[in-house]
């Protein structure tokens, strides 16, 4: 519990607050972090403002939350520490979704996500305008250098993976050079394209497009930064995953303040 607020405040004390943003950016995470506070007393009312997906400036007001001072105050570092981390990623992503603006790269995230938190990670990144590659290992079959390594070829490691894979399934294969590109081409949906240079990206993209086949997607992975992602969607890849849009996000600043009178579009009860 609570020992602070329930020391100084009785039962029955009510309060009223202002959730603000206190930086420009993109709103997520409001039903997780809302939760708290249905949790810990069913009687919070609450007025919204804005609604995740949704574009805030700093000092916009996202909701006025009322009913018991202790659960309000019990409940505020971990309403906060929800909209932070989840606005933070949908912020960042957005920035890399309107840097390729114009492209037909689409930004998508990876499994570099904290254990318990990849559903709302993955939720956040739509929330941003990106999209969501495997939610897990079963989601799709991705081979990657070491189930090459350990298998002998990709050929081979392509070949048994197929020989009991549902037509539904998809096969996606990782590849370090253009060698192993070529050898991909036929036989792969996807081909991830690893820390590959712009100059092989885009031979690679002009080979997929040349080839007389089935033509695979191509996604591109490492070194992507908000410098680097523009240059590499011009390559003409399809995808490209980063994992930095999880993994090392900078938390998004929020302040629950003492209420004003707030216009909002929607009243709800949690």
């Amino acid at each position: 519990g609570d020992i602070t607020s329930d020391l100084i405040f009785a039962p029955d004390h009510q309060s009223a607050f202002v959730l603000r943003a206190r930086q420009n950016g993109v709103l997520a995470g409001l039903a997780p972090a809302l939760t708290v506070w249905a949790y810990l007393d069913e009687t919070v009312e609450l007025q919204v403002a804005v609604h995740d997906g949704e574009r805030i400036s700093s000092g916009t007001a996202i909701l006025e939350v009322r009913g018991p001072t202790r659960a309000l105050l019990t409940g505020e570092r971990t309403v906060l520490n929800f909209l932070g981390h989840l606005s933070g990623i949908a912020t960042r992503t957005r920035r890399f979704a309107d840097l390729v603006d114009g492209t037909k790269a689409r930004i998508v995230d990876t499994r570099k996500t904290l254990p318990g938190l990849r559903t709302f990670q993955k939720y956040a990144v739509t929330c941003g305008g990106g999209f969501n590659h495997r939610l897990g290992l079963d989601d799709g079959v991705l081979i990657k250098d070491n189930h090459i390594a350990a298998c002998g070829s990709l050929t081979d490691a392509v070949q048994r993976a197929r020989k009991a894979l549902g037509h539904t399934v998809k096969v996606e294969v990782e590849v370090d050079t253009l060698e192993q590109f070529e050898e991909a081409l036929p036989l792969a949906d996807i081909i991830l394209l690893d820390n590959f240079t712009t100059a092989d990206m885009a031979k690679a993209v002009s080979r997929r497009n040349s080839f007389s086949g089935v033509k695979p997607l191509l996604e591109a992975s490492g070194g992507v930064n908000e410098t680097t992602v523009r240059p590499i969607a011009e390559t003409g890849v399809d995808v490209i995953s980063i994992g930095a849009l999880t993994h090392s996000v900078t938390n998004f600043d929020f302040g629950l303040d003492a209420s004003i009178p707030l216009r909002t579009r929607s009243a709800v009860s949690v």
